[in-house]
């Protein structure tokens, strides 16, 4: 192995080859030391790059808005909940090198996510005024109906902290007529409302044309004295239409919306004021029936948390053993594996995080032998794996245990031999599977995530409750040399057919090129700005995020228990 560039940044080297001589230290050691550096140096780059998501439209515009007395996105939602509860913010790169020609949306120009609001699970989404005062790009259209999903399917509360603008005009032909734009928002209003699932929002600066009936179709409406406006055509729009002069405030301004039409239900004086009103309606929710997951008292791993960064490789294509992530996961790292010897490219077995009794579906990168001493590789999904994963699933459905997914796997084994032995028929029995259950699926895209092999472990079009990714996350149809000696073939039979060749130099710079384009769509972070992950997180953070996430599951009662079908 090359250390060379490694051991010139690493400032322990001097002491590892001392260690090394001395025979203290192995080279197992060493990998293990090169593989934590590069992924927690990797982990401190999207921390450094969230840092600089969060500034919004920069200081400028935040001095603007607190000159105003008012707070920004995230300084309000820091006042609304509680001291001691961790705030789980979803969707940060969000739009993230998105509309550079309209001068970017960072975060979507929204801010978002899960914590607790006098002791009680909530949703809290903040539009974040420094974005181009608040206006909705398509990206955040998406972001706040993902919010709305997560809510709906959880049946927990959402409040809403409006401050927008309304719809960005230059793009409003990508917002607003569709099914998933701008007008879906109103109509899940109407059916969190008649689920009975409580909605709260805030109007805490402009409220302008469509987006007027977000708070009034919440079940509670407030609005801050002075910064807060609300009304379906601003002073500008009223003189263009009807010719009527009057200015925003007398139009739709606090005093105006509480007092003469009742549209808003009571006014406040400032930021905090209302805020404080929020928390002592959330203080009076009734309880609701729970879904009834097992929890026992939460134990932390045996083995350290902080090996993962040590025993991920750093090099995607590395294998290494999945079992080994999995006891830095779960409680007392006790992790009851079912069917461990069939099907071993997936593992699958019962374990507890956080007290929650979960069933886990890992794929393993272990390169191993099956039964007839053939060689399998490790993050490829078999026909023995998926026959395994796809009853795994079934029993985790009988015994109300959630489905947790850690994903890093490059497909569905191909070749002759895989066809004529039914890899696709066994591929479907997994992916119906997981696409029928009905127990809450929660997924972790630790390394790869290619083609059918992201589907079949409960990829974003599944309706995970949560999706998450590390920073070594990878997603694609398949991975970029892959892609690119497919697309070079192509090609150059397309070429050839045109009496064409194409010289060594030219098909190497070709290669290179397509490579460099696809590695560019498989980052972690194009991934996490199109929301086909929720967020990029701390690989410490994990546990964290799954008993969030199934004590949010825990209050939807599950109303049915089939998962459909399995072909035999």
């Amino acid at each position: 192995m090359n250390y060379k560039k490694w051991s010139t940044t690493n400032k322990n080297f001097p002491q590892i080859l001392v260690r090394l001589s001395l025979g203290i230290m192995s080279k197992t050691d060493l990998t293990f030391n090169k593989y934590q550096d590069e992924n927690k140096l990797l982990l401190k780059t999207y921390q450094d790059l969230a840092k600089k998501i969060h500034q919004g439209g920069g200081v400028k515009s935040a001095a603007k808005q607190h000159k105003k007395g008012k707070l920004l996105a995230r300084e309000r939602i820091e006042y609304l909940k509680d001291d001691d509860a961790d705030f789980l913010e979803m969707g940060t790169f969000v739009g993230y090198e998105m509309y550079a020609e309209h001068g970017g949306c960072p975060a979507g120009g929204v801010v978002g996510g899960i914590t607790r609001v006098s002791g009680r699970l909530c949703l809290v989404v903040a539009n974040d005024a420094t974005v181009k005062a608040g206006a909705w790009f398509p990206i955040t259209a998406k972001k706040n109906l993902r919010f709305q999903e997560i809510a709906l399917e959880n049946h927990i509360p959402i409040i809403y902290l409006v401050d927008s603008a309304g719809v960005y005009l230059p793009l409003q032909d990508e917002i607003f007529p569709d099914k998933e734009h701008f007008g879906r928002i109103f109509r899940n209003n109407a059916i969190l409302s008649s689920k009975g699932i409580p909605q709260i929002a805030a109007v805490m600066g402009s409220c302008v044309a469509g987006g007027a009936y977000l708070p009034i179709m919440s079940d509670e409406a407030l609005i801050v004295d002075k910064t807060g406006s609300i009304f379906l055509a601003g002073s500008y729009l009223v003189k263009a239409a009807i010719g009527e002069t009057i200015d925003n405030e007398t139009l739709g301004g606090s005093v105006s919306q509480t007092d003469l039409s009742g549209v808003i239900d009571d006014r406040f004086p400032d930021d905090q004021s209302c805020l404080d009103r929020i928390r002592f309606l959330v203080d009076k929710i009734g309880n609701q029936n729970k879904a009834g997951f097992n929890r026992k008292e939460p134990v932390l791993p045996k083995h350290k948390s902080t090996d993962i960064f040590g025993i991920l490789p750093s090099e995607r294509s590395k294998p290494y053993k999945s079992i080994d992530l999995i006891k830095r996961l779960v409680d007392n790292s006790e992790f009851e594996q079912y069917k461990a010897t069939y099907g071993k490219t997936i593992l699958c077995g019962y374990a507890r995080i956080d007290g929650w009794a979960v069933g886990i579906v890992a794929n393993n990168r272990e390169i191993i032998k099956n039964k007839k001493g053939e060689m399998q590789f490790g993050g490829v999904i078999y026909s023995d794996s998926a026959d395994k994963a796809a009853r795994f699933i079934m029993n985790c459905n009988q015994k109300k245990i959630p489905l947790v997914f850690l994903q890093d796997v490059t497909g569905f084994m191909v070749g002759s031999r895989s066809e004529h032995g039914g890899i696709i028929k066994d591929g479907a029995k997994m992916v119906n599977a997981m696409s029928n259950s009905t127990v809450p699926k929660f997924t972790i895209v630790m390394g790869n995530s290619y083609g059918a092999g992201n589907y079949a472990m409960c990829g974003k079009a599944y309706d995970p409750r949560l999706i998450v990714g590390w920073p070594s996350a990878k997603i694609a149809v398949m991975g970029g040399e892959q892609a690119a000696k497919v697309l070079l073939q192509i090609e150059k039979a397309s070429l050839s057919k045109q009496g064409e060749e194409i010289s060594s130099k030219k098909e190497n710079e070709l290669l290179q090129n397509i490579i460099d384009r696809y590695n560019t769509q498989t980052t972690p972070e194009y991934a996490a700005s199109r929301l086909w992950v929720d967020e990029i997180i701390n690989p410490l953070d994990t546990r964290k995020w799954i008993s969030t996430g199934i004590e949010m599951a825990n209050h939807a009662p599950i109303e049915k228990y089939n998962v459909g079908v399995i072909q035999t």
